[in-house]
């Protein structure tokens, strides 16, 4: 593979809804220009990007795919996602090794929700932004009024770089608003009516040439060449694109786009810090010291793991030792490979900018950062709906294990944990759909099959009030027995409170360092005087307290948002051991947390419901049966509403079949967690009374 300068590089990302025609796009895009000899076909299981046999099967995009080509002079590393919001931690990742992002926008159906969600993550990670209308070969197509919901939804600044000459069966090329071509016979917009807004976008970002334009003088093409980089980078021009990847009709020009438009590494410098914690500015140098982060995992049957990544400042070479960020030492590299779908290319070096993978690296991980500098974590969506899974053959249980420890490490937005009551493993992801994939990929890549029980809902427990008492455990077996006394107060702790200023305030006589689990929100104070309890037997406290609050004490939910404070105890010389103050300690938080009004939390999700402007009201009255609160609509488009909505997950787990059944299959959703929130008591005594007959019916 050839060597490329720094500002040669460009990335990219393929993003938007499902079935805009993104993979059959790049597909075209990888012949037109020689990368890839073959014809391809997402139709036929033949796609250059789609060989995963799921991918086959479903006809569409599961996981990212990272490919490469050359145009103009330029080296275009890009990753095609998937279009459905159940996999938007695909997109997400991918985003974090990229500089601009392609949002392709399917001209026959419009803006559709995954269109907007992936812009708005477009945004929020600082990428360049081009709209690609996709598929302008279809009938029933209505370019203008496409472009006017384009300028609404997403803002003024989406200005198109050419126009469509014809639509459907008459969709023959497209006109250049840049450079307006003499004979524009057939185009859907006048090209010369979008020129002056055009070029005015472009050269607001640099006084001199817009001085030099109002007084009469036209930039040069060097000049918009060199600026319309700059103003995509500000987020000041968002070029609007045309064609049709099935067809190939508009291919050379959006190739020539991505060329005069497509960010060089440096231009979107992600948030960094060094050892210290100081921030730190990150330029693509390939001198400079090695800036460099994992942002994709894949667990390739044939060369195992596949670490994907992207190089921001230095350079990166085979057999090269490299610091770990967050590890004792550092890890020495294999080989690294250029990655052109499903095949790879030894490589010897990557330059800032550049993307590259390698193998069998378990020291590596989705997120890690290679250098001095730590980039800033990728922040991927929550999982939240989740199924109890066995093993179908008894035998299969270490194998199942290991096969959901390799997806885990392939996908951020897959969690597995044992249950520490029904001894079940419980798997979460985005949707009803990301699971399935998931056990048609246990079932083809590991030959594991397994059986599913309903969703478990991650339901928390905490406290309303405060409460104290103590708890002495005492057992007398013959020869030295058991003793320990603990005496506790236990209060509710709000999310977001400041621990040090709440550990100070409280004024307890003789506190010593607060202990703080930022994951549950848990406090534990040891304000304990004249060693009632001696030093030694405190972890073995925190471990009571802990294995009480992970088995729970009203529903055999997870305990949350308290603050427990030791202020006495007694022990005794000969009989007192840890196990004794571990029993204690587990028994008082029980006692305790009952007389502290204990109530159950439920987790809230936020949906953004996009469906025809008819179906809105029965969208509102459909969330009311659900317990769920509208808090807002907004026009999608096309006819479309938007209706944002928080509701409790209990009553969404499986939306998705009934709002098929609503809209006619026309209607879709995203999904994220929000907060959690208390349950009212109908539905909480419901829950209570079910884990107290599910604890009898195991005894």
């Amino acid at each position: 593979m050839a060597k490329y300068n720094v500002d040669d590089v460009r990335g990219l990302v393929l993003c938007g809804h499902g079935s805009a025609g993104k993979t059959t796009l790049l597909d075209a895009l990888l012949n037109a220009t020689g990368a890839v000899k073959r014809q391809a076909s997402v139709d036929d299981g033949t796609s250059i990007c789609d060989f995963d046999e799921e991918e086959k099967a479903h006809r569409y995009t599961i996981e990212s795919k990272l490919t490469h080509f050359d145009h103009a002079g330029k080296h275009f590393q890009v990753l095609d996602t998937p279009g459905y919001p159940d996999f938007i931690g695909q997109t997400i990742g991918a985003m974090r090794g990229v500089d601009t992002a392609a949002v392709v926008i399917n001209a026959q159906s419009g803006i559709e929700v995954n269109t907007r969600r992936v812009f708005a993550e477009a945004k929020k990670a600082g990428l360049g932004r081009i709209l690609v209308v996709n598929k302008l070969d279809m009938d029933n197509v209505d370019f203008p009024s496409l472009l006017e919901t384009i300028q609404e939804v997403f803002g003024a600044e989406c200005v198109p770089l050419n126009v469509p000459l014809g639509h459907g069966a008459g969709f023959q090329g497209v006109a250049s608003t840049l450079t307006v071509p003499a004979d524009t016979a057939g185009a859907l917009v006048d090209p010369a009516e979008i020129n002056e807004p055009l070029l005015d976008s472009v050269i607001a970002v640099d006084d001199a040439v817009m001085e030099r334009y109002l007084e009469g003088q036209a930039p040069t093409s060097e000049e918009i060449a060199r600026l319309i980089v700059r103003a995509v980078a500000e987020g000041n021009l968002i070029p609007v694109v045309c064609c049709s990847g099935k067809t190939g009709v508009g291919l050379p020009e959006l190739l020539d786009a991505l060329a005069l438009c497509a960010l060089p590494p440096g231009m979107v410098a992600p948030p960094a810090k060094d050892a210290a914690g100081n921030a730190v500015e990150v330029k693509p140098d390939p001198a400079g010291p090695l800036v460099a982060q994992v942002f994709k995992t894949r667990i390739d049957p044939f060369v195992q793991k596949l670490s994907f990544i992207r190089v921001f400042s230095g350079r990166l070479a085979k057999d090269m030792t490299v610091p770990v960020v967050g590890a004792r030492k550092g890890v020495k590299l294999n080989q690294l490979f250029a990655v052109q779908a499903s095949e790879t290319e030894p490589v010897d070096e990557a330059v800032p900018g550049m993307i590259v993978a390698v193998a069998k690296m378990e020291e590596l991980e989705t997120g890690g950062c290679l250098g001095e500098v730590a980039l800033a974590p990728i922040a991927f969506p929550r999982p939240m709906v989740g199924l109890a899974v066995t093993p179908k053959s008894r035998g299969d249980q270490t194998k199942l294990s290991g096969a959901l420890n390799k997806i885990a490490q392939e996908d951020p937005t897959f969690h597995r944990e044992l249950d520490s009551q029904t001894k079940e493993t419980v798997i979460n992801g985005m949707s009803e759909l990301h699971l399935q994939i998931i056990q048609e990929r246990l079932k083809r890549r590991e030959k594991v099959e397994v059986e599913t029980k309903e969703p478990k809902i991650p339901y928390r427990e905490t406290i309303q009030v405060k409460a104290e008492g103590s708890y002495r455990h005492k057992k007398q077996t013959g020869g030295s027995g058991q003793f320990g006394e603990v005496h506790i107060r236990m209060f509710p702790l709000p999310k977001g409170t400041n621990i040090e200023e709440y550990a100070t305030k409280a004024n307890f006589p003789s506190l010593k360092e607060p202990h703080y689990d930022p994951e549950w929100n848990f406090l534990w104070l040891d304000s304990v005087v004249g060693a009632t309890i001696p030093g030694n037997f405190m972890p073995a406290i925190e471990k009571g307290f802990r294995a009480r609050m992970e088995r729970g004490v009203i529903a055999g939910c997870h305990v949350q948002d308290v603050c427990v404070e030791v202020h006495f105890g007694k022990h005794h010389p000969v009989d007192s051991n840890e196990q004794a103050f571990k029993t204690a300690a587990s028994m008082v938080f029980r006692n305790v947390f009952l007389d502290a009004k204990p109530g159950l939390l439920e987790p809230i999700v936020k949906l953004e419901v996009t469906v025809p402007a008819d179906k809105v009201g029965d969208i509102n009255s459909d969330m009311s049966g659900r317990r769920g609160r509208v808090l807002g609509m907004d026009s999608a488009g096309g006819g479309m509403q938007t209706v944002t909505v928080e509701v409790p997950l209990a009553e969404v787990t499986t939306y998705a079949r009934s709002l098929s059944s609503i809209t006619g299959g026309q209607g879709s959703y995203v999904m994220e967690f929000s907060h959690y929130d208390v349950v009212p008591g109908n539905v909480q005594k419901e829950i209570i009374d079910k884990a107290a007959l599910k604890e009898e019916e195991e005894e």
